[in-house]
């Protein structure tokens, strides 16, 4: 598996334990896993390369049929469903990319109006720049 997927043993192994992916033992005790699992694999790759957590690639992992290799309507399905969370993600980086150039020479957050992490100054009625990120006093 580890070979047609180009993935490590190690990774496969890891996929294995989080149940994004089975396989079952021969008499030998040795690992063989299902056709389908060469999609899944490439799915989680997929899904890797473009910033989704293994969490939300359990969840759609898990909505579909068992020992069926992933459909090209499958993954129209969850290109979909992950489609209008990468727009948002987009849609921050471009904001980040947008206002970097004001936190250059900001003195490390101590800014009172952060355009990256209090975007608008929507946190000042708390309080101003880097006070809202210090841990509350212990008593």
């Amino acid at each position: 598996m580890a070979a047609r997927s180009g993935l490590s043993v190690s990774a496969i192994h890891f996929y294995e334990r989080k149940g994004l992916i089975a396989s079952h033992r021969t008499s030998g005790n040795q690992r063989r896993f299902d056709r389908d699992v060469l999609r899944r694999l490439a799915l989680i790759r997929a899904a890797q390369e473009i910033g989704i957590s293994l969490g939300e690639v359990a969840t759609v992992l898990s909505s579909l049929p068992e020992a069926r290799t992933p459909s090209r309507d499958d993954w129209q399905v969850i290109a979909t469903a992950w489609s209008g969370e990468l727009e948002r993600r987009i849609g921050l980086l471009q904001q980040l990319r947008d206002n970097l150039a004001g936190c250059i020479g900001c003195g490390c957050l101590s800014m009172t109006h952060c355009a990256i992490l209090n975007p608008e100054d929507s946190l000042r009625p708390e309080a101003g720049g880097a006070a809202v990120l210090r841990a509350p006093a212990k008593p």
